[in-house]
């Protein structure tokens, strides 16, 4: 079965840097044409940004390449007259719009979502924003570190002594552009003459609607969160625990799995020890459990441990490196990361991460890397009916 369950839809990807390109990377995996529509010249920010600074200066930065394959790229200013009549063309033949700008910048522009559903009258328009379409904050610029810190997230990172501390990658942004897949791919499961409509997406709603268990906490319980570092909230021994040779996560959850903790460690007295008897008993004296079960886990590596604890049907797994999870067999094995050979514009081969699921055992590609700046400009241009002089003048006008 094919996994382009998209094919067919036609996406306008106006974003820049991280949160909307994650999120149209996301459907252009699903085999929705996608092309990104970037300011002549500079294009979308990421194409500066990243770990290889000679990519950076040819507009092809790590940062673009990994969130942009599978997409077209098309020039057009939306600041002169005739690139504003060419984007509305373009508009007219797509059937999802994505932008992150802040609030009323495509409105200034004449381009917004009032304006467009002239041209495409059952648009899907989605705007992802760091505080959404209203509010007090809603013209504030909103980058993914200070959406970590106002959502609460960066005050329970890390332990007592150290938090708060912010997630070590993006998580806001690839939260926000999740969430917009999501809400775009379910407006599109509806027949199309009653997809449109307007989608607005808040960086931070959306981070906090994952901290269900957290919020929750503080609404229903009255109880404040608090940074816990490596411990989990809700069990022990559940967190990470120093062996002789590295650091083991164990999620020990149920009596039974601290029970066969025991066992596995060699200190099955632990079992009747009142001070751990049941889950609130551990909770109570977590700090002394975990003194207990690190002596014991001194006596081999964190590898060791954690097969035999695997093999007795407690959860536990290596704290490994970004290198060392990739090159792990279980993500080697299942095709999470797509090789694109001598890329244009890189002159040398691309790997990237793809989308993270399977389609009836199928692991979604894209057909082709991230674009150059404007590279299917004409060929764009030519399918909405432009002739070869057309699309000269329009160069000529500086609206391409």
């Amino acid at each position: 079965m094919s996994t382009a369950f998209l094919e067919g839809i036609r996406i306008l990807d106006l974003t820049n840097v991280l949160a909307g390109p994650f999120c149209c990377h996301q459907l252009a995996h699903l085999g929705a044409d996608v092309i990104k529509v970037e300011v002549p010249g500079s294009g979308d920010l990421a194409r500066q940004l990243g770990a290889d600074p000679d990519l950076n200066r040819v507009n092809m930065g790590i940062s673009f390449l990994a969130q942009n394959t599978g997409k077209r790229s098309i020039t057009v200013n939306l600041k002169s007259p005739e690139g504003k009549s060419l984007f509305r063309k373009l508009v007219a033949s797509a059937d999802v719009l994505v932008e992150n700008f802040r609030p009323g910048v495509m409105d200034r522009l004449g381009v917004g979502y009032n304006a467009l559903v002239e041209e495409r009258q059952n648009l899907i328009y989605c705007a992802i924003s760091g505080f959404g379409q209203d509010g007090p904050l809603r013209d504030l610029p909103a980058y993914d570190q200070i959406i970590q810190g106002m959502s609460g997230v960066m005050s329970i990172t890390g332990g007592h002594k150290n938090a708060p501390y912010r997630v070590g990658y993006p998580m806001a942004d690839t939260i926000g552009g999740l969430t917009a897949a999501f809400a775009i791919s379910a407006a599109l499961s509806k027949a199309p003459e009653e997809r449109g409509c307007f989608i607005d997406v808040s960086m931070l709603e959306a981070v906090m609607s994952t901290m269900g268990w957290v919020v929750s906490n503080y609404l229903v319980a009255g109880k404040e969160p608090a940074p816990m570092g490596n411990d989990n909230i809700t069990a022990s021994p559940s967190g990470t625990f120093n062996t002789g040779d590295g650091l083991l996560n164990i999620a020990a959850n149920k009596q039974e799995q601290f029970e066969a903790v025991c066992e596995v460690i060699g200190r099955p007295d632990l079992i009747g020890d009142p001070r751990f008897a049941d889950r609130q008993a551990r909770l109570n004296n977590r700090a002394v459990l975990v003194e207990e079960l690190e002596a014991a886990l001194a006596s081999d590596t964190a590898a060791a441990w954690r097969r035999s604890l695997n093999k007795a049907g407690v959860p536990a797994g290596r704290v490994l490196s970004v290198q060392q999870a990739l090159s792990h067999p279980q993500i080697a094995d299942r095709g999470l990361v797509s090789k694109f050979e001598n890329v244009p514009g890189v002159g040398r081969d691309v790997e990237v991460a793809g989308a993270g699921f399977k389609i009836d055992g199928r692991a979604p590609r894209t057909g082709f890397p991230a674009p150059q700046l404007g590279e299917h400009t004409r060929a764009i241009l030519s399918e909405l009916d432009y002739t070869p002089e057309e699309i000269d003048a329009l160069k000529q006008e500086k609206a391409t």
